[in-house]
Order: structure tokens, then sequence, then C-alpha cells
């Protein structure tokens, strides 16, 4: 069983933001993959479905992203879920809007929503970022701009990224992060 997880904010306040961006994904996902409807549970909504004939979790965490942690390791603990299994989908400001990665482990390069998931369970998750670009100041300027929401010109790339996310956690799910990230980086390339 996989558990993969969309990082977000509840609210419609943030809704179409870059910081929920994963919430977008997860949203696809579930839409692609004809999973069950979202039901409140482990302090998240969460869908049910296959992939690549495996029994997914899709899992899209309420608690605001600095305690997305809390729900990843609630679900993960009940449906005894090893981090190598668990994929987490999430913005990332050190790669411009149109990139797209996938790696496993490491460190959550000042991203809170990673931090809390980090603290829970273990780096040694898989991941996939999705490219939202980084804004020019630090700080404050950092957390404004990822509460913010995409540009006109923006809008059309982070859709194409997002059509993306069903096939690249099919191909991790099948095959692995590094055939993931081969065809996320052959995807941008298009």
């Amino acid at each position: 069983m996989f558990l993969v997880v969309g990082l977000g904010n509840p609210g419609a306040e943030y809704a179409n933001t870059r910081h929920n961006i994963g919430f977008m994904a997860a949203d696809e996902i579930c839409s692609r993959y004809n999973f069950s409807s979202f039901k409140n549970k482990f302090d998240a909504l969460v869908a049910e479905g296959q992939i690549g004939g495996e029994k997914v979790l899709l899992l899209k965490p309420q608690t605001f992203m600095n305690l997305s942690g809390n729900a990843v390791v609630k679900a993960a603990f009940f449906y005894k879920i090893l981090p190598e299994n668990i994929i987490v989908i999430h913005d990332d400001i050190d790669l411009s809007v149109g990139q797209l990665k996938a790696k496993r482990g490491g460190g959550a390069g000042g991203h809170n929503g990673l931090k809390s998931i980090d603290s829970h369970i273990t780096p040694d998750y898989n991941r996939i970022r999705i490219g939202v670009g980084h804004p020019a100041g630090k700080g404050p300027e950092v957390a404004d701009y990822v509460l913010g929401h995409f540009s006109k010109a923006e809008q059309d790339i982070i859709k194409q990224e997002i059509s993306l996310m069903p096939e690249a956690v099919e191909v991790l799910i099948k095959n692995g992060v590094a055939s993931c990230s081969n065809f996320l980086g052959m995807a941008a390339k298009k």
C-alpha cells in the first residue's frame, strides 16, 4: 500500500495558491484514477483507490502546512505504511515554474510542511517537487509569495505540471523514484 500526500493549507482563501499545489495534484490524481470521494480522517481529507495495481491512500492534510506531519504519521501508522511507500507532492521555491523533480529523502529546504513530516516519520520518503519560483526577497516576502496566487502566465504552465502528476505517481509506484525523475525530466522538455 502507498500513501500519496498532497501538501497545502485548508480553506478557500488558500485555494490555488503556490503553497497549495500539492492539493491541486491530489485532486488531479483522485479524478484521473476514479478514487473514492474525499472523507475526513486522520486530520486530513482522505480518498482511496488504486494506481498501477497498488492500493493507494490519497491524503490532503487539514492541519495547515506547519503541522502536516500530524496527519501523515497518523495515516502511516494506522495502515503500517513504511516511508519508502510514502510519496509527498509539494511546492518548491528553489525550482522555477515549469521545473519538476523527484527524489527520495533529503532536507526540508525551509519548507515547513516537509519539516513537520521529517520530524514525525523520517526524511527518507519520496518527494515530487513542483517548481513555483522564488521571490526576490527573504523572510516575510517568501511567506507572502507562497501564499499568493499564480500569475496568468504561470497558470497555463502549472495546469500542465498538475496534469503530469497522476502519471508521475504511477511511474514512481511501479518503477521507483529514479524512473519518476527521468519521466519528469523528459516531460519538462516537451
